[in-house]
């Protein structure tokens, strides 16, 4: 039995507020990542390696993630994975101190790796509630990322220069946001929810990809990532070391990014009104059209802020359109198996956009990776005409 109503809600804005915290690891990740790897890495086209790595292990984390909550249970699993994020800034820590770029690879796959469960938060969040509100539980969820989009950079900027050694303090202080995130977890009670421990039938898998909807949703974020990560990971050596601009107006303009990936949440109900799931996914790649058009002119610091506030809107709207959409593509017993295969094929395909914006920084110019961008964009448009197409065959939508 699901917790609803208020409680379900309390549970909401727990798990809200204490992934926040833990998650703010990320966004000073995002910021502190790149410009670490470009002093560290051996050569500049290694520069955004780190960053790229933690994506990778967001990627390579999921099903690990996945199965230890099926057998721990939602909050053990999150402290477990929180427990990582804490080592793996400690091994940063180090690697600074000791110049090492391999070993500050390492933390970064584990930072991944930490996120990977702490993006199982919003499903934790849609269990904790009625079917009815679970778009609203996971957007809430989603909210929560706008502290963690300033707590992250401040705390980036605020432990840079707190040793002798440029950025070790960034990672002290992000350690202690995950831990005070696992003490607010403490207060979280975990849905009741029957989970069936029966093989899994042959062919089952096959089932699940042919689901109503649920080839567009899966489609719908990894659309989102690949291309917020892309245009996001070159962002910070474009501005500042291409560019010219300051470190402040780099973290501004982060900031500022990942603060638009989840204000929209804010009025997410009324978008879902309006527009519904599929209007919602349009919205999100005119978003992106306008990101990659802006950012093709104007390299000036308001250019790059409006480009990665819209590039931060236009995930927003695509990843909650196909974090809405994907529960109502599978059986309540698949739950785990359907989220652990859009969270890994997402964040793979997450990966090698991020690891693919290095090498492109190094060979073309930043107005021909935005151009880049305009394949999966209209790979996405293929996915929903073929939505649409299958909807008027057999008539079955939701």
């Amino acid at each position: 039995m699901q917790n609803t109503g208020a409680n379900g809600f309390t549970n909401v804005w727990i798990l809200t507020l204490s992934n926040a915290l833990a998650a703010s690891i990320m966004a000073l990740m995002i910021l502190v990542g790149s410009l670490v790897g470009s002093d560290l890495a051996p050569a500049a086209e290694w520069a955004t390696l780190p960053l790229a790595l933690t994506i990778c292990g967001t990627a390579a984390g999921i099903v690990p993630a996945t199965r230890t909550m099926q057998y721990l249970g939602r909050k053990r699993g999150l402290w477990a994975f929180m427990g990582l994020g804490i080592i793996a800034c400690a091994i940063a820590s180090l690697a600074l101190e000791q110049r090492s770029f391999s070993l500050f690879c390492v933390a970064a796959v584990l930072l991944g790796a930490t996120n990977s469960a702490l993006q199982q938060v919003r499903f934790a969040a849609m269990e904790s509630v009625a079917p009815e509100s679970a778009a609203s539980a996971a957007s809430l969820v989603m909210l929560g990322g706008i502290l963690a989009a300033f707590v992250g950079p401040e705390l980036a900027v605020l432990g840079a220069n707190m040793t002798a050694v440029d950025y070790q303090g960034s990672f002290w202080l992000g350690a202690l946001s995950i831990v005070f995130g696992g003490l607010l977890l403490s207060a979280y009670k975990p849905a009741q929810i029957e989970i069936t421990s029966a093989p899994t039938a042959a062919g089952s898998m096959r089932t699940l990809v042919r689901g109503p909807g649920f080839i567009l949703a899966v489609a719908s974020g990894a659309v989102a990532f690949v291309v917020m990560s892309f245009v996001m990971t070159g962002t910070p050596i474009s501005m500042h070391h291409t560019y010219g601009h300051s470190l402040v107006d780099t973290k501004w303009v982060i900031q500022s990014h990942i603060a638009a990936m989840f204000l929209p949440s804010l009025i997410a109900p009324l978008l879902f009104k309006w527009l519904g799931i599929r209007g919602l996914m349009v919205a999100g790649l005119v978003c992106y059209g306008a990101t990659i058009g802006i950012g093709y002119f104007d390299i000036s610091v308001n250019g790059f802020w409006l480009q990665l506030v819209l590039l931060g809107v236009g995930w927003n709207f695509l990843f909650v359109a196909g974090t809405a959409l994907l529960p109502t593509s599978y059986k309540e017993s698949d739950r785990f198996k359907a989220q652990a295969f859009n969270d890994s094929t997402v964040f793979s395909l997450q990966a090698m956009a991020s690891l693919s914006a290095g090498w492109a920084l190094n060979l073309i110019s930043w107005q021909q990776m935005l151009l880049l961008c305009l394949i999966p964009i209209a790979v996405m448009l293929l996915a929903l005409a073929w939505d649409a197409s299958r909807a008027i065959r057999t008539p079955l939508e939701d």
